[in-house]
């Protein structure tokens, strides 16, 4: 197969969104784990539910990082891709652009399993009502 700018250039545009996806994910669990973080350590309420949370959450956040890593590693590849194009390194540059699919293979794979564990997390929401409902 033969590589071009073309190859390397349609991850351009995918690369930085899903970094960005990735990064605003990021920030929103920060924010519900400083929030769950203070309802425990400030407001002392110790719900069981809180510390499951905050134990799923901490297993999220270190999935993004990966995540993140490898998504960063496949944009590093791609434009390592376009250099060694560009110096005319053709059997390198494939090389590259294959180490780029596969960082965004397993980037995507991370994001899926981090997926997984933000339904669980709402379990736990729904766990809890589901135990208040039964003490209505």
């Amino acid at each position: 197969m033969d590589i071009d700018y073309t190859v390397a250039a349609l991850m351009f545009p995918a690369i930085p969104l899903m970094m960005t996806m990735y990064s605003h994910r990021f920030h929103t669990l920060s924010g519900l784990i400083r929030h769950l973080h203070d309802q425990l350590i400030i407001d002392k309420k110790s719900l069981p539910q809180l510390e499951n949370q905050l134990h799923v959450l901490n297993n999220r956040t270190n999935l993004l990082k990966y995540t993140m890593g490898f998504a960063a590693f496949g944009f590093l590849f791609n434009m390592i891709t376009v250099l060694l194009l560009y110096l005319g390194s053709l059997q390198v540059a494939r090389l590259n652009f294959a180490a780029c699919c596969v960082c965004m293979i397993v980037s995507i794979f991370l994001f899926l399993q981090e997926i997984r564990l933000s339904n669980q997390a709402l379990k736990y929401h729904l766990s809890d009502m589901d135990s208040m409902k039964n003490d209505l």
